[in-house]
């Protein structure tokens, strides 16, 4: 069904002025949104069994899970994570009971990243063995196996603002910006299923706007947009109706991403002959037809194509919805002629040609939205354009300069993506894009000139890639100075997929450390006298080592050889394993080491913004078998959107719960 609150404030705003009759016709459009979307290949019967394999690994990840888990967590963690005590908010009683629920699966994610941190157990309480804190970490491993074969539910949600001003331009020809006023999305998995009164009033307005641009006023000729969607006229003496009939199965068609069923016309001519009633002339009571279209959840929201048969549990994507997850995913906007008519004739779930469209929607320019959709929201450039700056400090963050560092990093992004170049690039590599006001920040003001953004050689080894890219160095920095603890956290969550616990409460910002006591320290020594608190050390080592690997990036990403007091900046650390650097050339080539780590995090990421959700337990044995794929073919990213497309999770939905 269509989310309530698009019920309730659809009918607030049609109600204003376009007639009882209208606000009726537009209810019934949202009650047949969802299970009525005509023409689909017949479904697949979906095996629920689990294969041999996952059934023998189920099978040891049970017997782990009693071994190494339970009693972990009875003996260390039960009495402050309970039903009785229930510190932080984290009860792992019912995770206990059903390990392999989605709902168990965060709770364990938690659990791993404080008891791998040795957060926990706290320090006052009882130590396991270094063995028995390993096997507890080994065991957890192993947990998502514990989980159904499921590809998760088909999550309803409306069009982005970016997605609805592409889909307008595809459908109509009308400028992106005609929905520029609509509110910026929250950044999160990527799925939106909400309505409130002010987007719907702006949606209306929006789709008045749309048909003023599109089509002529009362009395004028037709426009060229005017007679490709209602064609000539009815005769002299012909029946306007049916007429009427053609125009919305036609429209509906591209507007829906689907097939109208047989009701939805009859809804959709229902308002025509509202408009007729209303003693409108055949132009004017199409063009109030066409509104309905537009303000309709069949166009407004990405929903399941028709209901499934009943009896289902799972069952696979029929070929028109498989064609609207796959455009929007690449392409931020409706699906083109080819992937209808792939869709029309039930072609696209076949393997070979859904991989081909792959290949071909990524070959296109339009697939540029992967960055703005996905790439941007990975790297956390959302806030570049409002971030605030000390102007005193950093007088170059300017618009022009905010841009042209967001472009960079889309460019570089669309390299690797088009190139099909392998995600180690995206760490370590010998070009970028600058223009001449970006080419300030690398020092490279006297060979690289004029506004557009354009391909440079980068011969300094300390650049290339994301870590040294100014964009991200901003990002990660505070108005008026780097943050070595907020540049290591975003390393490690963003780029190689580990939870960092967030920092215990009550622990002071370097601003309130006492001005004596550190008045001849470098920012360095400042952030190190954190390790003096033994709940804020075992984090701070893993994290500041990065952090500080990348402190000759001032805060908006220029060079530096001396931090603000003027001392000497010491890139030197320690990972993990002993491995040990001085410079961020020596860091990108431990990071860039790590490929398998690196196409894991990208590949669950991109999945979760795929699927419009958060990945849970089945999910992550997928992620497994595609990692095998990606990893014998180098790594390169179409492989890894390939495979994605291709997966179980994202062909098929789950229907029942």
């Amino acid at each position: 069904m269509i989310p309530p609150q698009f019920e309730m404030t659809a009918g607030d705003v049609l109600a204003r002025g376009l007639g009882r009759g209208f606000l009726q016709a537009l209810t019934l459009m949202g009650a047949l949104s969802l299970g009525m979307g005509g023409v689909a290949r017949a479904e697949k019967k979906v095996v629920g069994e689990a294969d041999a394999e996952f059934e023998v690994r189920q099978a040891e990840a049970k017997e782990s899970f009693k071994k190494g888990v339970a009693p972990f967590v009875k003996t260390y963690c039960i009495e402050c994570h309970g039903n009785r005590r229930t510190k932080g908010g984290l009860n792992l009683e019912p995770a206990l009971k059903h390990p392999g629920e989605a709902s168990a699966s965060r709770k364990w994610l938690q659990a791993f990243a404080n008891v791998n941190a040795h957060d926990m157990p706290p320090d006052d309480a009882d130590q396991p063995a270094p063995e028995e804190r390993q096997q507890f970490l080994d065991s957890l491993g192993q947990v998502k196996y514990l989980s159904a074969k499921d590809p998760g539910p088909f999550v309803i949600r409306r069009l982005t603002k970016m997605e609805y001003g592409n889909t307008l331009h595809d459908l109509f020809g009308v400028d992106v910006d005609v929905a520029q006023e609509l509110p910026d999305e929250v950044a999160g998995q990527g799925y939106l299923n909400s309505l409130s009164p002010m987007q719907t009033e702006q949606y209306l307005g929006i789709a008045n706007e749309v048909l003023d641009r599109i089509l002529a006023a009362p009395g004028k000729p037709p426009t060229a947009v005017q007679k490709r969607l209602f064609g000539e006229p009815p005769a002299a003496g012909a029946d306007p109706r049916e007429s009427a009939k053609k125009v919305a199965r036609s429209v509906a068609r591209r507007a829906f991403r689907r097939p109208p069923s047989e009701d939805e016309v009859e809804v959709l001519v229902g308002v025509f002959d509202l408009g007729l009633a209303n003693k409108l002339d055949y132009p004017e009571a199409l063009r109030l037809m066409l509104k309905a279209v537009l303000v309709s959840p069949q166009f407004l929201f990405i929903t399941p194509a028709r209901e499934a048969v009943a009896g289902k549990v799972i069952v696979p994507l029929d070929d028109h919805q498989l064609a609207s997850r796959l455009s929007y995913l690449l392409w931020a906007t409706m699906p083109d002629a080819e992937l209808s008519k792939l869709a029309d004739a039930g072609k696209l779930h076949e393997p070979a040609v859904l991989k081909a469209q792959v290949k071909r929607l990524l070959a296109d320019p339009r697939s540029r939205a992967l960055f703005d959709g996905f790439g941007a929201q990975w790297l956390g450039l959302g806030s570049l354009d409002s971030k605030t700056f000390d102007p005193k400090k950093f007088p170059q963050m300017t618009p022009a300069m905010r841009r042209a560092m967001y472009d960079e990093a889309r460019l570089f992004f669309d390299s690797i993506v088009r190139g099909n170049r392998s995600v180690v690039a995206f760490i370590d590599s010998d070009y970028t894009f600058l223009n001449a006001t970006l080419a300030k920040i690398y020092g490279l003001e006297k060979s690289v000139t004029g506004d557009e953004m354009q391909r440079v050689a980068l011969t300094d080894r300390n650049r290339g890639g994301i870590l040294g890219m100014p964009a991200v160095l901003a990002t990660t920095s505070f108005p008026n100075r780097t943050s070595a603890v907020n540049r290591g956290v975003w390393v490690l969550e963003q780029v190689l997929g580990e939870h960092v616990p967030p920092a215990p409460p009550n622990v002071p910002a370097l601003e309130k450390q006492d001005k004596n006591t550190v008045a001849n320290l470098t920012l360095r020594q400042r952030t190190e006298l954190h390790r003096t608190n033994v709940v804020c050390a075992n984090c701070h080592k893993i994290l500041d080592p990065i952090g500080f690997g990348l402190e000759n990036f001032d805060a908006i990403g220029r060079w530096r050889d001396k931090d603000d007091t003027g001392g000497e900046i010491d890139a030197g650390g320690e990972l993990p394993g002993g491995k040990r650097f001085s410079t961020p050339q020596e860091l990108k080539k431990i990071i860039a080491a790590r490929k398998d780590d690196l196409a894991r995090n990208l590949t669950e990421k991109l999945m979760a913004y795929a699927l419009c959700r958060q990945l849970e337990g089945y999910d992550h044995i997928v992620v497994d078998q595609l990692m095998k794929t990606i990893a014998q073919d180098g790594y390169r990213m179409q492989t890894l959107i390939t495979e994605i497309v291709t997966s179980y999770p994202f062909l098929n939905r789950r229907v029942k719960d």
